[in-house]
């Protein structure tokens, strides 16, 4: 209800200045906010998620906002995408909402304040209940040809302050970072992030689980050859998918032309369908995480009844308010 007053003024200011003000309001007001949490625990990636619903990466990039979003209800929130080094990301403007699609076009680029900010912000959070997962990507500066580099540092840096690390090759508005999903780089890079866990799990005496996210553009024949690495490097988990660059649904929106990614429900029959084609190869050997047009409790449902271990929202907050998030968790059933 709150957040029902309260659209009609956000959506008069521009889409990234209201992304942060209305964060800094949540956070600001959180104390007034009930415990939303709903309990449905299912355990994935050998972790206990009190519900399957999670926050997907780009709401909170340098785990800002986790004191407010914490209250929401979330079994999980991944934050990020964060790299090694700070980087402003493109130009302004960058966030576009396609209202009558309740989709969002960004080229946000990947911005953030870098690992060592983000790292602080959660060294200072009090105990919590949810998953914290941290999603890790390449800086700008770095050729998509020693990606693996900045892959290796981030994961060495966010080790042991994430509960899950998810690597992030599938951002359209990194040039090249997509190359990444082709089966001779994937495989150079997983082997990589393999051996590099494989270090970090004898140094620290702990196991962190890797997710790995795709985007909704793969080609058919390119599903096979990525969960055939996912398994032979022993990735913990699939994200399924990022946003689409894709504008064919949006043909005669005056923004259908922006440059970006497309997210929210133009997105959900590609992602529904990538989801589809990667459990069909996995049969369940690695869980799906299903991110990508999830904008209603029976959407939500559908995915897990197509395979997904667990789901992930973000555009859907923005059209549909925060009281989407209990909508899902009362009647999704795991």
């Amino acid at each position: 209800m709150f957040y029902s007053l309260l659209k009609p003024f956000i959506f008069t200011q521009d889409a990234e200045t209201a992304h942060e003000n209305s964060l800094e309001l949540l956070n600001t007001m959180r104390y007034l906010i009930p415990d939303r949490l709903v309990q449905k625990p299912v355990r994935v990636m050998g972790l206990e998620f009190l519900n399957p619903l999670g926050l997907a990466a780009g709401m909170d990039k340098n785990a800002d906002y986790l004191p407010g979003l914490s209250r929401l209800g979330f079994g999980f929130i991944e934050v990020g995408t964060v790299t090694p080094r700070p980087q402003p990301g493109n130009p302004r403007p960058r966030l576009f909402r396609v209202r009558q699609h309740n989709s969002i076009i960004n080229r946000m680029g990947f911005n953030n304040k870098g690992v060592d900010y983000l790292l602080n912000n959660i060294r200072q959070l009090p105990a919590h209940r949810y998953i914290l997962g941290i999603n890790i990507g390449k800086n700008l500066t770095t050729p998509v040809e020693n990606a693996l580099s900045d892959y290796r540092l981030a994961m060495q840096q966010v080790y042991t302050s994430a509960d899950y690390i998810t690597v992030n090759i599938s951002s359209p508005n990194t040039p090249g970072l997509r190359n990444l999903q082709s089966e001779k780089a994937l495989e150079e890079l997983l082997k990589g992030i393999h051996e590099t866990r494989k270090a970090l799990q004898d140094e620290h005496q702990i196991n962190r689980p890797i997710a790995l996210k795709v985007a909704p553009d793969l080609d058919d024949h390119a599903i096979a050859p990525i969960a055939d690495l996912l398994i032979k490097y022993q990735i913990d988990a699939l994200i399924a998918t990022n946003t689409t660059i894709d504008k064919s649904a949006l043909r005669g929106h005056p923004l259908a032309a922006e440059a970006g990614g497309l997210s929210g429900e133009a997105l959900t029959e590609k992602s529904r369908r990538i989801l589809y084609l990667f459990e069909q190869q996995l049969q369940q050997q690695i869980p799906i995480i299903s991110a990508g047009g999830i904008a209603s409790a029976e959407e939500a449902q559908l995915r897990l009844d197509l395979g997904a271990s667990l789901i992930q929202i973000y555009s859907a907050l923005i059209f549909r308010g925060p009281g989407l998030i209990g909508k899902i968790t009362k009647s999704i059933k795991p």
